[in-house]
């Protein structure tokens, strides 16, 4: 062994999040992972893994292992000291769980640690677990040592999220956070283990600033998850969970009224019925829904519906510092199978900076605020994921695109901003239209009043300001046009809403590098919702070329084939 390596041992190292954690930080050639679990078995067939090339493959099994992995057995009820002793660990991460099951002796790693001088971190999401890590903060602080706790999703991205934003306010009066994995990923047992063991239980909230009972997995909050400038998730309904987030606030803003932890998971339905089973234990008809565990794990698994997309979200509201009502998310989507190695993202991060020679403050604390957004943002890269920040004054209206664009307004070009600025204004130029044959299609284009097929023709787009809403009058040739737009209310919030006579179009507003996407994502007949199998679609933009505004709209369906394409320019008067 060579001994300027640094020595990593992971607890749980070949389970769902140690093992994640292994793989992403096996790259690293001045470490030494140790991969512990109670079974030597599992631990030396996971590493065999991890040191098998895969193709294209990122972390677990990638061609670039550069890390001295080697399987260790560690039991967590046997002799701690000589374990620790034996292994040399220079940090301890403590990736099992659930931490709400460790009982009276719950700390007895962290205390081992700290015995021996060792650093420790964890990516705990028990409540108690994390705040009460506080207490052997005098005895690291002797030992010349740090523990850190809860250094996951909630609390350490949530308040990294949070501490990004709080510089726009003066005053912090609300805050809600929530995790929607994709339906896609399979939750691990320990998981699932943990969220039994509060369903229908008393979870402390803040409301109308005073501590008061929530209900866990039954008290809830419709969101929708939309970063700037991405397709957002389908709006859903969030299920109030224990986390740390809920103890740490108060102690971090002193005017907070109200708070909220929760998950939401796909399909909805499913998460319906988990409602409503935990309502048998709050009203004391089952004891606890841990002994459900396995089946609710197995549920999750084999209704695996909807996209595989997942995401997270931070909201805070309050006052800004000019006196104003203000409220501000950040939001995150991670596609594919990405997302869950976001609860491990923080201690990569942490192993990184140890590894630059940047180490944290001695003591025992929650890992809540211990790194920055740019932190994980700066892992954010390296995966399919998307994260930022919507600013939403309560008093100074935005105009429309840039309100449901948020901070990917500023990426726009020039040319598509001054389109969309706002106000009364009139853009002209030439267009090329076409036309599609089927019976359908022509009634659809004749009720809408779409213009007649033509090349080069004369166009003029009138755009009026009515409220929250824009009305966009077309005229091709002196066939004219109208259509309304807003932006998405509840359900469909972050989504815009362009309303066609009596059809209304739900489209997301997606920045693609130089274009500006127009996704549909629902519609509705005189406000019945249709099957999206059915919806209009077809490949529609916005783009700057040569310094002008070109438009590509597209619309069609399965049922009437193309309806109209009209393409070309335009320049704002």
């Amino acid at each position: 062994m060579s001994e300027d390596r640094f020595s990593l041992l992971i607890i749980g190292g070949y389970g769902t999040f140690g093992g994640r954690l292994a793989g992403l930080l096996g790259d690293q050639p001045r470490l030494r992972l140790l991969v512990a679990g109670r079974s030597l078995e599992k631990a030396d067939d996971f590493v065999a893994d991890l040191r098998t090339p895969k193709d294209g493959a990122e972390g677990l099994g990638s061609n670039n292992l550069g890390a001295m992995v080697q399987a260790v057995s560690f039991d967590r009820d046997g002799d701690l000291t000589e374990q620790l002793t034996r292994l040399r660990p220079h940090l301890v991460v403590d990736a099992s769980g659930p931490f709400q099951s460790f009982g009276e002796d719950a700390y007895k790693v962290v205390e081992a640690c700290i015995g021996l001088g060792i650093d420790y971190a964890d990516i705990a999401d028990s409540t108690g677990f994390v705040a009460g890590i506080g207490g052997l903060d005098a005895a690291a602080k002797a030992k010349g040592t740090f523990a850190l706790s809860g250094l996951s999703s909630l609390p350490a991205l949530s308040f990294a999220a949070l501490d990004a934003m709080a510089p726009h306010f003066s005053r912090i009066e609300s805050v809600a956070a929530g995790i929607a994995p994709s339906a896609h990923v399979k939750i691990g047992l320990n998981v699932v283990r943990a969220i039994a063991s509060y369903a229908g239980k008393k979870i402390t909230v803040r409301r109308d600033g005073r501590p008061a009972a929530g209900r866990g997995l039954i008290d809830s909050m419709r969101v929708t998850v939309a970063p700037p400038g991405v397709k957002p998730l389908r709006s859903r309904t969030f299920l109030l969970v224990d986390a740390p987030d809920l103890k740490l606030l108060p102690a971090r803003f002193a005017d907070l009224k109200s708070s909220f932890t929760g998950v939401g998971t796909e399909p909805q339905p499913l998460q319906h019925l988990l409602s409503l089973v935990a309502r048998l234990v709050h009203f004391r008809l089952l004891p606890s829904l841990l002994p459900f565990s396995r089946l609710l794990q197995r549920a999750s698994h084999a209704f695996a519906v909807g996209e595989h997309r997942g995401g997270m979200f931070v909201r805070i509201s309050g006052i800004d510092h000019a006196g104003k009502r203000l409220s501000c998310g950040w939001h995150l989507i991670a596609e594919g199978d990405d997302g869950p190695f976001i609860p491990i993202i923080g201690v990569d991060a942490l192993v990184r900076r140890l590894l630059s020679g940047v180490r944290p403050e001695n003591g025992a604390r929650p890992a809540a605020g211990e790194l920055q957004l740019v932190d994980f943002e700066a892992a954010f890269r390296r995966f399919s994921i998307t994260s930022g920040i919507r600013m939403e004054n309560e008093e100074a209206r935005q105009p429309l695109y840039h309100r449901i664009l948020g901070s990917a307004w500023e990426r726009l070009p020039p040319a598509i901003s001054a389109l969309h600025a706002g106000g009364a204004r009139v853009a002209s130029g030439r267009a090329r239209i076409e036309r599609g044959g089927g019976l359908l299609a022509r009634i659809v284009a004749g009720v809408i009043g779409f213009p007649r097929a033509g090349e080069d023709v004369p166009v003029t787009v009138r755009f009026v300001s009515d409220g929250d809403r824009e009305i966009w009058t077309r005229d091709f040739g002196g066939t004219v046009f109208r259509s309304w737009q807003v932006e998405g209310k509840g359900r469909d919030r972050h989504l815009l809403t362009e309303v066609f006579g009596p059809f209304r179009v739900l489209m997301a507003l997606v920045a693609d590098g130089e274009k500006l996407r127009l996704v549909v994502r629902g519609w509705r007949f005189l406000g019945i919702p249709l099957p999206m199998f059915l919806a209009p679609g077809g490949d529609t933009y916005e783009e700057e070329r040569d310094g002008r505004f070109h438009f590509h709209v597209e619309i069609g369906g399965r049922l009437t084939g193309l309806v109209v394409r009209y393409t070309g320019w335009l320049v704002v008067e």
